[in-house]
């Protein structure tokens, strides 16, 4: 085990009976809060997020400090929250938001393909998920670009159980919140690279950091998604692809379409018209959902539309040992 490994699973700051504050959040709509609030997961293992006993657990850094959320739906119409540590009533204050409260299907209209029709019919529940959490979306997604998924949520697993902060309350797994902006940003060179991150993406997460607020706050600022793009694609490093992903998870973008995925074009051809596309083709088949591709998408994922895989997947390239 990597040293900073040892130390991080040693540290534990706890108090021993630190008793949370609760509250219910009753939503005003049907909600699959499972389908909801996963997308927020990198992977299985991602020591930010975890399932036990049909509870959410959720470790995140807020203005006030770091705080675990725990969600357990009581009925389909409530929700019981429960958050311990610094930052617990900010974390409450998020609930809403998290499990997709600010989500408007104002101008979907889901009937202009049959497949998307049925599985919105299927899945009433769905919502898109915000966290305002800008730059730990940003990190987590700049990790993935261009790799593979299990590269780059082990890359995030080392990276925040290692530089991250241990997370307060009775967590079934040791949890850890991500590191601070300043925390990415002094990650020293020896650890990205023993983390498994490329230096191309290591330098976009420090390069994201040194512009730290500044940055976060045009992002938030903007009026739409084309203001948001344009913020974080002036960062070296960051396209168009990470733009995208950073809204739909920090924002709850209903509109984010990660132009450039490995998989999400053919994904969406095949869905749609039963044949792959490429980008541009994928943003035409899109355009009949204007403000909801990023729903679209989802309702897609969630569909019984698979292509058969006939080629060759990924290969994972380990550069740890260059």
């Amino acid at each position: 085990m990597h040293p900073a490994a040892l130390t991080s699973a040693r540290r534990d700051p706890r108090p021993a009976r630190e008793r949370p504050l609760e509250t219910e959040y009753r939503p005003r709509h049907p909600l699959d809060l499972m389908r909801t609030v996963s997308i927020q997961q990198r992977g299985a293992h991602d020591p930010t997020f975890s399932v036990a006993a049909s509870v959410i657990w959720r470790a995140s850094r807020t203005p006030a400090g770091i705080a675990t959320l725990a969600l357990r739906e009581i009925s389909p119409s409530v929700i019981r929250a429960a958050a311990w540590g610094p930052g617990r009533e900010q974390a409450l204050a998020q609930v809403p938001a998290l499990c997709g409260a600010d989500d408007e299907l104002e101008g979907f209209d889901a009937s202009r393909h049959p497949l998307v029709a049925q599985t919105h019919r299927r899945h009433p529940g769905l919502r898109l998920s915000r966290t305002d959490g800008v730059f730990d979306a940003l990190a987590g997604a700049i990790l993935e670009q261009k790799v593979t998924g299990i590269q780059a949520f082990g890359a995030w697993r080392r990276l925040v159980t290692w530089c991250g902060e241990r997370a307060p309350g009775p967590t079934p797994v040791p949890m850890f919140a991500p590191p601070t902006i300043d925390g990415w940003r002094g990650i020293p060179s020896w650890t990205w690279h023993r983390a498994g991150v490329e230096p191309p993406q290591a330098r976009a997460v420090i390069e994201a950091a040194r512009r730290g607020p500044s940055l976060v706050h045009a992002v938030t600022a903007a009026a739409d998604g084309e203001g948001r793009d344009a913020a974080l694609t002036g960062v070296r490093g960051i396209g168009a692809w990470t733009a995208a992903e950073t809204r739909a998870r920090a924002l709850g973008d209903p509109d984010a379409v990660s132009v450039g995925d490995y998989h999400l074009a053919h994904e969406v051809g095949f869905a749609l018209t039963g044949a792959r596309t490429d980008d541009d083709g994928m943003l035409r088949l899109l355009s009949a959902w204007p403000g909801h591709r990023q729903r679209v998408i989802r309702l897609i994922r969630l569909s019984p539309a698979r292509e058969p895989r006939r080629g060759p997947r990924l290969h994972p390239e380990d550069h740890r040992d260059r």
